[in-house]
């Protein structure tokens, strides 16, 4: 039986950095099933650094990562990647449906025949983002937000207990990054997400907990967002302006006299 008590994935007490230099300091995090946690933060804050960690790209100094209660490279088979920008000739011909499939374990054996099972997994991953119907397309022949879908796919195919995602609207049209967040809520009934993000409206209306990170992170397992810890966290006061989206009133500005 699951044990939905136990945190699926667990940092505790963890610096790393590169060169000695620390660029995450003492960073405590828990993450269950279910979870959509918005996390974001200035340039340089150690955002990318964190799920670099998580992913065991990049050893910890010190302090411990665990996904499922076990270490990164036992456990990062349960999570799924999907990263800012994904560089790719968009000349080669390459499908949608072998894009999905470099998600699978045994996905890099382009050549080799599928198992039924395998099959049956990238179609639901496809399914799962709305792009099963143009599974043979070609990937140079999609828009920025088509193209989003499938990495996501690709992310999912490999049946993830967790999905990170690191600006997963940074490179298509405003007009598209609601629907893609609304994507996201649908695979978080079934799935933890953790998302960087610098749209902190986006995040507002769509995640169900916010965590702030500059070097150290501030988290409270709520989806309240106070101006002390946006400045805490930027170092600067920071305003935000919503216009005809769903949004969070966060704190109200004070009135300033002018001389």
């Amino acid at each position: 039986m699951k044990d939905i008590s136990a945190p699926i994935l667990s940092v505790r007490s963890l610096y790393a950095g590169y060169e000695q230099e620390n660029i995450l300091e003492d960073i405590n995090l828990e993450v269950f099933d279910c979870d959509f946690i918005g996390l974001i933060g200035p340039n340089g804050g150690g955002k990318s650094t964190l799920l670099k960690v998580i992913l065991g790209l990049l050893p910890p100094q010190s302090g411990q990562v665990s996904i499922l209660g076990m270490d990164v490279h036992q456990g990062r088979r349960y999570i799924g990647y999907v990263p800012q920008f994904v560089e790719s000739d968009r000349a080669f011909p390459i499908s949608i449906w072998d894009t999905v499939r470099m998600g699978l374990l045994s996905g890099w054996r382009l050549f080799s025949r599928l198992s039924i099972q395998e099959s049956a997994k990238i179609e639901t991953a496809l399914d799962q983002v709305g792009m099963l119907n143009l599974r043979q397309r070609a990937m140079g022949e999609l828009s920025g937000g088509q193209r989003q879908r499938v990495f996501i796919a690709r992310a999912l195919v490999s049946d993830p207990k967790i999905l990170l995602l690191d600006e997963p609207t940074a490179s298509v049209d405003p007009n598209v990054t609601k629907d893609i967040y609304e994507l996201l809520s649908q695979l978080n009934q079934k799935m933890a997400v953790l998302l960087i993000s610098h749209d902190m409206m986006a995040i507002s209306a769509y995640t169900k907990t916010i965590a702030c990170l500059n070097r150290k992170l501030v988290y409270h397992n709520s989806k309240e967002l106070t101006r002390e810890m946006l400045d805490s966290v930027y170092g600067c006061p920071v305003d935000l302006i919503a216009h005809g989206v769903p949004h969070r009133v966060f704190a109200v500005h004070e009135e300033k006299t002018h001389e």
